[in-house]
């Protein structure tokens, strides 16, 4: 079967005040929406791959045919990206992580406050249109990274935990130029629990 555009958990109107509802309606009903189909359709010559998950199609594009393997790069990326990122928010932000995740983001970046820190200044450095990231390393351990356009964290062998979309359409409505200002307010509906089953899983 083809890919279909996930559902979102919540209602566009549910993560205002921080992101407003049409920006959620624009982000995933159009944006997100257009790489789906267009995965869809760089498949289409070769739909043995409609049977496998993203995650597996993005560990290793070595296997995608050559003629459409960036084509899947960049819109698998964006359908898998865009997925994390409408998983790790809530209506409801949980606060801080709690477990084993706040005990691995305290032992690597020296507490929540520094790993916010770090997080928003690998989303504000990020040049152009881009992700920032919290993914685990092969052995576990954190890494604060990002990534341009769609490219994914898993085609580098690394598990995605978080996730906060930095290209302009995922703020400019409200936020405008002030990224910045974006970046500090989405901890507001961070879904730790969440972040933390990927890190466990």
């Amino acid at each position: 079967m083809p890919f279909e555009l996930p559902q979102l958990k919540y209602a566009n109107t549910a993560l205002e005040p921080v992101i407003d509802a049409m920006t959620v309606e624009i982000h995933h009903s159009k944006h997100q929406a257009t790489y789906t189909k267009n995965l869809n359709t760089a498949l289409e010559k070769y739909p043995e791959f409609y049977s496998k998950s993203i995650v597996e199609i993005l560990k290793d594009l070595s296997k995608v045919p050559e003629d459409v393997r960036t084509a899947v790069k960049n819109n698998g990326g964006g359908y898998y990206n865009h997925a994390l990122y409408w998983e790790n928010l809530t209506p409801n932000g949980t606060g801080e992580p709690t477990g084993k995740l706040a005990e691995a983001i305290n032992s690597t970046f020296g507490g929540f406050t520094p790993f916010k820190e770090q997080m928003e200044k690998a989303g504000l450095t990020r040049f152009g249109s881009g992700w920032a990231w919290l993914s685990k390393k092969s052995d576990s351990s954190l890494l604060i990274h990002s990534t341009a356009n769609q490219d994914c964290p898993l085609s580098e062998g690394l598990t995605p935990l978080l996730t906060i979309d930095v290209w302009e359409h995922a703020y400019y409505l409200k936020y405008q130029n002030r990224r910045a200002d974006y970046l500090a307010a989405i901890w507001g509906i961070i879904d730790w629990k969440d972040v933390e089953n990927k890190f466990l899983a």
